[in-house]
């Protein structure tokens, strides 16, 4: 059995605008988060940590283990024109992409599909490589999203519907490259 551990990057210094492939750094709160996830992994036997390379991704792997492994297509989708606006501005600007956040191109950006496709690929080498290992992948909520959604098979307007928190755990498991979700969205958020 393979056990991956999916990790949300921890909270960072800006979530009031549309982040997917800016790069923001993780804030004291979000370093905090990572440091309580660490401890929490210390009894997992994890033989490798995989990330996104957006620094809150990579910095939040750091904390866990001093060895990371970058992979680029774990990054968080490209939300083209909409990256740095704020929500109630793309409500206003763009209200068909608003109400239809999971079903479009983003101007300039990805869509759900292109994500999903990047992503799965990636996950794919990384259990091959790992078969029977226990590992960790720290990346970004859509890209935790999309990989529980894959285990569960939930369509893609229903994604959202997955709760991912700064700093969320998720443990799901391989066997025969069967998925099992055991665990979804813990949180280590301050109170």
């Amino acid at each position: 059995m393979t056990r991956i551990w999916l990790i949300r990057h921890g909270e960072p210094v800006r979530k009031d605008i549309c982040y997917g492939s800016l790069d923001i750094a993780l804030s004291d709160v979000g370093r905090q988060q990572m440091a309580r996830v660490a401890e929490y992994l210390k009894p997992e036997a994890i033989t490798a940590v995989y990330t996104s390379p957006l620094s809150r991704a990579l910095e939040s792997a750091r904390i866990i283990a001093p060895e990371v492994t970058v992979v680029p297509d774990l990054r968080e989708m490209d939300f083209g024109e909409l990256e740095g606006l704020a929500y109630d501005e793309i409500a206003v600007r763009y209200p068909d992409i608003y109400r239809n956040w999971s079903q479009v191109r983003f101007p300039g950006g990805e869509s759900l599909p292109d994500m999903r496709d990047r992503v799965l690929r990636a996950f794919d080498a990384i259990c091959r490589d790992r078969e029977d290992q226990t590992i960790a992948i720290v990346s970004h909520g859509g890209v935790n999203r999309i990989l529980l959604a894959w285990a569960l098979q939930i369509p893609d307007h229903c994604i959202f519907r997955l709760a991912q928190d700064y700093a969320a755990l998720n443990l799901l498991t391989l066997t025969g490259g069967l998925p099992c979700v055991r665990s979804t969205n813990v949180n280590f958020s301050p109170l």
